[in-house]
This record gives structure tokens, C-alpha cells and sequence, in this order.
């Protein structure tokens, strides 16, 4: 039987996800179940150092990297160690290079698949689809990801909240970060704005994860076939065709549809390495977020389309705004006016670089 599988999330480091890991993990411990460490970061943080005392901690993996030697979760040794419940901070990490699983989470599903419950933690900035709206709001790009099915796959997600101010409080008392770190964290990510809008983002996250629950236990089989939905999205090789992508998956995520992904491949069309690396990226993207990457070749484009929504079941299809060179084409008519009269009946949605709006920052 597969482990049950709680995850803990928050708006920004030091909110208290780790302490309440490690306040969970003792309460389970004094009710007589058996609880490891599998992974624990303190950041030098007395408070939680000290409630990690006496909870049995399973020896890190040593990887050496770059010269460097580095401490991972060993979770092997986790594995046959076999207790009842395993506590692993931060399921967002990357591991050093060479190690079986790239992500930490690859690592927690091994453990659940043994049937070992975990309690883990993450924080908002790190959900995949969300990664570009997170840009957006603080500027900074996150690089350490997980999928968004990590949270659909988990058994339960816990929001532990901190309102800003608090926040502010903690890091200017060195609870959060060394001395020297504090003005530099609380005038870049730390940003009261910033707390604001991703406490706003896992406040929402969370709110919809438990309605997505209440709605998939409330249907029967045959009712969610009959409201089933399917998105497609247009892509091309460029960037901006992840942003379109993460925008178009959270849709798909509250509708609860099947998210398929197009390019239609000109005839003789030969990419740029930029180009090729973007598409290489951009089918990465689509296996994270469990989307179905299709290509086509040919020269008609909307026919393409058209027979992709009929054959895929397609109910909404989402395009990103054209860029300078075909703005005035398409605004015009010859693409968005063809999807709209070729495609009746079918939703259809431009996504919009926000960072286009005459008020962006």
C-alpha cells in the first residue's frame, strides 16, 4: 500500500513550514508511531535545530560535485530504514548531479511507493505553472521547480500562513536570515508587495485544490466524462511559448481538462539552435506538466488546427499575441478570425504578455 503524502506549503521562506514538519513529526512520534528525518534544512535556525532533537535522523548521502562534497537525502537508506512516517524538507530541491532522481520529489515518491508516509514542505514560488506569474509580480526567476501534480497527487495540502508584517518582523530579528543578509532580503524578494501577491497565490492555490477535491468527490465516473473538457495550445519555437503553455495549464487545471500542446511544422522548415532550443524546452515543460506535445507538418495552418480540435475532442484553444511582425496580420483577421469562423462553438483565447501593459513596472 502506497504512503499518505501531506505537504505543507507557504507563501516564502520562513513562514514556519519546517517547524511545523518537525511539530508534526513529534505529536506523531508521542502518539507511538515510528518517525524518521529524511531530509532536514534548519538554516542555522536555533528554534528548529532544537525541535529536531530526539527525532532519529537517517544519515545524508555524500556526492561530491564540482570539487565540492555535497549532503542528499539518502533514500535508500530511508527505504530500509521503513518507518512509519519520514520528514523531508524542501521536495522542490535539485539534487547534486549523478544521483538516480534529478528532483527530491523523485525521491519522495520512492518512498511513498514503499509505503512510508512523508510530511514535506514548499514553498508557492516553486510550482511550475506559476513560474512565469511569479516573474511577473517579484522579478525574480525561480529555478528550482516541481510539477503541478504533485499537489493534485498528494494526499493533503496544508497552507501555513504568516502575514507579511509578521514576516518582515522575523527576518529583521535574524530568525530568518544572518545579520548580513536581512537588507538585501527585505529589499529585493522580501518586498512587502512581493509577500503580498504570493501570499495571495497560496492562499488561492490551496483554495483550489480543496475545491478540485470536494468537486472530483462529489462526481460519479459518468458525470465527469460528460463534463469533460480538452484545451490545445498553439505553440511555436520561442519562448514565449512557455508562458503561453504555464498560462494556458492553470486553466486547464480548474476546468479539469486534458491539456494538449501543437506546433505545426512548416514544410522544409529548418530551426535555429535558439530555436531548437526553445522547442526542446518547451517539450520538457509538457512532460512536467503531463500535457501531450503534438507536431505537424504542413503549410495550412488553420486546416491543421481544425482537424487536430476534431480529432483531440478539443473544447478551447489558446494562442499567445503575436508578435510586432504579425500583429497588424493577424489583428486583421487572417488567423483569429479564421480559428473563430472554422472552429464554431469552440472557446478561444489569446493570452497577453503582461508585461506589454502601459502600468507594468
Amino acid at each position: 500500500m502506497r504512503g499518505r503524502y501531506r505537504i505543507l506549503l507557504g507563501m516564502a521562506a520562513g513562514v514556519g513550514k519546517t517547524y511545523r514538519m518537525l511539530q508534526e513529526g513529534r505529536q506523531a512520534r508521542d502518539e507511538g508511531r515510528d518517525v524518521v528525518i529524511g531530509y532536514l534544512e534548519p538554516h542555522d535556525r536555533p528554534d528548529t535545530i532544537a525541535l529536531a532533537e530526539g527525532i532519529e535522523q537517517v544519515p545524508r548521502l555524500r556526492a561530491e560535485h564540482g570539487g565540492l562534497e555535497l549532503s542528499e537525502m539518502d533514500t535508500d537508506a530511508v527505504i530500509a530504514r521503513a518507518p512509519e512516517l519520514a520528514l523531508v524538507d524542501e521536495l522542490a530541491h535539485t539534487n547534486a548531479a549523478g544521483l538516480r532522481n534529478a528532483k527530491r520529489f523523485e525521491d519522495i515518491d520512492e518512498i511513498l511507493g514503499a509505503g512510508i508516509d512523508v510530511i514535506s514542505t514548499v514553498n508557492i514560488q516553486h510550482l511550475e505553472s506559476l513560474n512565469d506569474t511569479v516573474l511577473e509580480l517579484t522579478h525574480v526567476r525561480v529555478r528550482e521547480t516541481f510539477p503541478d501534480r504533485i499537489l493534485d497527487e498528494a494526499d493533503e495540502v496544508v497552507l501555513v500562513d504568516l502575514a507579511p508584517h509578521a514576516l518582515h518582523e522575523r527576518i529583521l530579528a535574524g530568525k530568518v536570515y544572518r545579520r548580513d543578509r536581512v537588507d538585501a532580503a527585505l529589499s529585493n524578494f522580501f518586498r512587502l508587495e512581493n509577500l503580498d501577491a504570493l501570499r495571495e497565490l497560496a492562499l488561492r492555490e490551496v483554495a483550489e485544490d480543496v475545491g478540485a477535491r470536494r468537486e472530483s468527490d462529489a462526481l460519479d465516473p459518468l458525470s465527469r466524462q460528460a463534463v469533460a473538457e480538452r484545451v490545445l495550445v498553439l505553440a511555436t519555437p520561442g519562448p514565449n511559448s512557455q508562458r503561453v503553455l504555464r498560462r494556458a495549464w492553470r486553466s486547464a487545471n480548474r476546468l479539469g481538462a486534458e491539456l494538449d500542446v501543437l506546433w505545426v511544422r512548416p514544410p522544409g522548415r529548418k530551426l535555429t539552435e535558439q530555436q531548437a532550443t526553445s522547442l526542446a524546452a518547451l517539450k520538457r515543460l509538457v512532460i512536467i506538466l503531463g500535457g501531450h506535445f503534438l507536431e505537424q507538418e504542413s503549410s495550412h495552418l488553420v486546416d491543421t488546427i481544425k482537424q487536430i480540435v476534431k480529432e483531440r475532442g478539443t473544447t478551447y484553444v489558446v494562442l499567445g499575441t503575436p508578435d510586432e511582425r504579425r500583429r497588424i496580420e493577424i489583428l486583421r483577421g487572417s488567423l483569429v478570425s479564421a480559428l473563430v469562423r472554422e472552429l464554431p462553438g469552440i472557446d478561444i483565447r489569446i493570452v497577453a504578455n503582461r508585461a506589454d501593459r502601459e502600468d507594468a513596472p
